[in-house]
């Protein structure tokens, strides 16, 4: 569970992370302004209806949001401004959902900006520490939790016949974000007196998704999407996230964590020459090579005593580099990118003293309560047959609700709306594959690359884990949110995203992320750890 909390905890305070220098792309301080805390009414999006909506003045200072399971901690954010806090609940008629959207509105120095912020694993939305940092950076910013839980409850996910609850999956999926944009810039409207003059989705993983639904579907709703490691194609990857526990189950082999970190290890130093710098990187884990069976015999040290990696734990790590395949070979998905962590391979040692599976409990629960309608199922009785047939019924039964993997961005981009994206490429839970192989589809569909560019660009991190995570050993985005203002309000297409990182001798180690399909390449001379000692070029086929 610590491991999870880490992951979690990375991805949570994404926004407000990203977000103190993005005030500075352009828009105009805003002019004296009514600005009211009180009586505001809200008109109904279509097919919802406003069942309250309360306004509550909060004053100046920290912030202290309380613990959200599965998390324990309480985390207090300083230097918040004074703010309108707004809740307005939505409810569909006759589906009996309660749908909260909160807008939190600066009394001072607001921007004329609106960023929206998205959720983390089953959760629809913030709660708070996004909302924060939007606020401090002079944002109003709204959030929703959709009707549905927290981080990993999916308790309504099926209704009293043990059916999926379609309603309540849709307004994950997709609803609620829609009606909290058209809701939230009413509320701006009325507490400023003027309607916004940028509006923004801001969002990592699950907020990533709802990026990329905004865009194939209320093409309308924002000027800009920040869209950061997308949990698009979900229907395929939250099944495909399962494969490292059904080979270890199959296999009946469970490496230990530091058997699996010695794999890591192993690869990276192979692979780190390949893109030419002395940077404990692998550039792009799909050049790299390496075969696990080279460490077939070694001896590693794990918790004071020594074990012996055997042929068996090759072959699973082989397995799962090489991602979910059918019983006759099919490929299904990309698998962990070699050098990325092995969470989703993540065991622990039975009552009996045994090392067994343990499941992230995110595609767990997919595959568990969607899929088999049994929460408390039984997912080490998978094998390698039943799994490719849940692959296939996933795509089959949530595809259109869920995937979020339309290439068609003909609408957004008519709009004028720009689409930025980064991901990590050791993201060990949202293998970057995925958004590759998305973009280049969007390619195929709109006329190339270079027109794509013009509103959708991309940037790969070598060596950033899911959402920027403390796992993380390369450089990410400091201020992807200001280079996308910088996009939409000035007109300055980002050619290269700043990414940051401190190491574990404390120093800092810079480099500029390219455009993809551009990958970094070091010049040969210089500091390995400063971005003036890369250049992008072309990819290498």
């Amino acid at each position: 569970m610590k491991r999870l909390l880490i992951i979690f905890a990375a991805a949570v305070p994404l926004a407000a992370v990203c977000l103190p220098a993005a005030a500075s792309a352009g828009a105009a301080s805003s002019a004296a302004v009514p600005f009211t805390c009180s009586s505001i009414s809200v008109n109904a999006p279509a097919g919802t209806a406003v069942e309250s909506v309360t306004a509550v003045s909060r004053e100046e200072g920290t912030l202290t949001i309380p613990p959200v399971p599965p998390f324990t901690d309480v985390v207090e954010i300083p230097d918040v401004p004074a703010y309108c806090d707004v809740t307005v609940t939505l409810t569909h008629p006759g589906v009996g959902d309660h749908a909260k959207v909160r807008i939190w509105l600066p009394e001072t120095d607001w921007t004329g900006r609106f960023q929206a912020v998205g959720g983390t694993a089953f959760a629809a939305g913030d709660y708070g520490a996004g909302l924060a940092g939007a606020i401090k950076s002079g944002y109003a910013a709204a959030t929703t939790d959709a009707g549905v839980g927290t981080y990993l409850d999916t308790g309504w996910a099926l209704n009293s016949d043990g059916e999926v609850n379609t309603a309540l999956l849709k307004n994950f999926a997709d609803r609620s974000q829609h009606e909290m944009a058209v809701v939230g810039k009413q509320v701006v409207n009325e507490v400023y007196g003027r309607p916004v003059s940028y509006s923004y989705w801001n969002g990592c993983s699950t907020g990533g998704r709802q990026g990329y639904m905004e865009a194939q579907r209320h093409p309308g709703d924002f000027d800009g999407i920040l869209a950061t490691a997308p949990a698009i194609n979900w229907d395929e990857f939250e099944v495909a996230t399962l494969w490292p526990q059904v080979v270890m189950n199959e296999e009946n082999t469970f490496p230990s964590p530091c058997e699996l970190n010695a794999f890591n290890e192993a690869a990276v130093k192979a692979c780190d020459p390949l893109d030419g710098a002395p940077d404990g990187l692998i550039g792009d884990p799909a050049t790299c090579t390496f075969d696990p069976r080279k460490l077939i015999g070694k001896s590693v040290e794990c918790d004071g005593e020594q074990e012996t990696i055997t042929a068996a734990d090759a072959a699973v790590v082989g397995k799962i580099w090489d991602g979910p395949r059918t019983p006759s070979g099919k490929k299904l998905w990309s698998g962990i990118p070699i050098g990325a962590g092995f969470d989703l391979a993540g065991t622990r040692i039975d009552a009996d003293g045994n090392r067994v599976g343990a499941p992230f409990p995110v595609p767990a629960s997919w595959v568990a309560t969607f899929l088999k309608r049994q929460p408390s199922y039984d997912l080490s009785t998978i094998t390698y047959a039943e799994f490719a047939k849940l692959f296939e019924q996933s795509q089959a039964e949530y595809d259109t609700i869920i995937g979020t993997d339309d290439p068609n961005l003909s609408a957004f981009r008519s709009s004028g709306g720009k689409l930025l994206t980064w991901h990590g490429q050791a993201d060990q839970l949202i293998p970057a594959q995925g958004t590759v192989d998305y973009r280049e589809r969007v390619e195929l569909a709109m006329g190339g690359a270079r027109r794509v560019d013009d509103f959708h660009r991309l940037f790969l991190a070598p060596g950033v884990a899911h959402c920027a995570g403390p796992t993380s050993t390369g450089p990410a985005p400091t201020d992807a949110l200001g280079a996308l203002t910088a996009w939409v309000e000035q007109g300055k297409a980002p050619q290269t995203l700043s990414a940051a990182i401190t190491d574990s001798s404390g120093k800092t180690v810079t480099r500029e992320l390219c455009l993809y399909p551009s990958v970094s390449r070091y010049t040969g001379h210089g500091d390995p750890a400063d971005a003036g000692s890369y250049y992008c070029a072309p990819v290498r086929h």
